[in-house]
């Protein structure tokens, strides 16, 4: 009998300490969180989404919360979602580039060149070589078919980062579609030398020269 008394008097020790140091609404939290996270891993956007809904049910001001939630939305292919997402968190934080930068990959999902490039030049007002911005930039460019605007803004963004391998990429694209082979195939060479299984540069540079592109 006293030692079950001790056991449950140790069990009641127990569960009090934790209640103390863990209260419920943070264990919650912290769940709704790596929930998230582990169901992204695999890959169950959906279902990750549910988490942040669950956060943002008690916190609907939660910044992080509401970028995440666009992340997600994105990843699970719903691109107007997403878009909603980040124009809120634009609204929570207008000084955000996360949510700026953010808003760029739905838009440029649905192909909305325009759009995804005004995002892109607002933050490259505040942060004139944010590379992910001048990534997305040169993404509306090739979509839109701007050849000359991109090899020029490529070799340029090349040039503040030699050891980056995307802009010598659109480089070389904005080359072929300008039909100058001979630059194409230096800027694929370059890309090798950065990443040598890039199967792009690999097939053009094996085909020694592609056949000119129609505009």
């Amino acid at each position: 009998m006293m030692r079950h008394k001790m056991k449950s008097h140790c069990l009641t020790s127990l569960l009090t300490l934790l209640t103390l140091l863990c209260p419920t609404t943070l264990w919650a939290d912290v769940d709704y969180w790596a929930e998230s996270y582990r169901l992204e891993s695999l890959t169950q956007y959906g279902a990750a989404i549910k988490s942040m809904d669950a956060i943002l049910k008690k916190d609907s001001g939660n910044e992080f919360a509401v970028l995440r939630h666009g992340w997600l939305s994105y990843l699970q292919g719903d691109h107007s979602a997403a878009i909603t997402d980040y124009k809120k968190a634009m609204k929570l934080n207008k000084q955000s580039l996360d949510a700026k930068l953010g808003i760029m990959l739905p838009l440029l999902a649905q192909q909305r060149w325009h759009e995804a490039a005004s995002y892109a030049n607002t933050v490259l007002k505040v942060a004139p070589w944010n590379y992910y911005a001048h990534l997305r930039l040169m993404i509306t460019e090739e979509g839109s078919r701007q050849w000359d605007t991109l090899a020029t803004h490529a070799k340029k963004v090349h040039q503040r980062y030699p050891s980056e391998t995307d802009a010598l990429v659109y480089m070389a694209r904005a080359y072929r579609w300008l039909n100058d082979t001979k630059s194409a195939r230096k800027a694929y060479k370059k890309v090798l030398e950065r990443f040598p299984s890039h199967i792009e540069a690999t097939q053009f540079i094996i085909g020694n020269s592609a056949p000119p592109m129609n505009r």
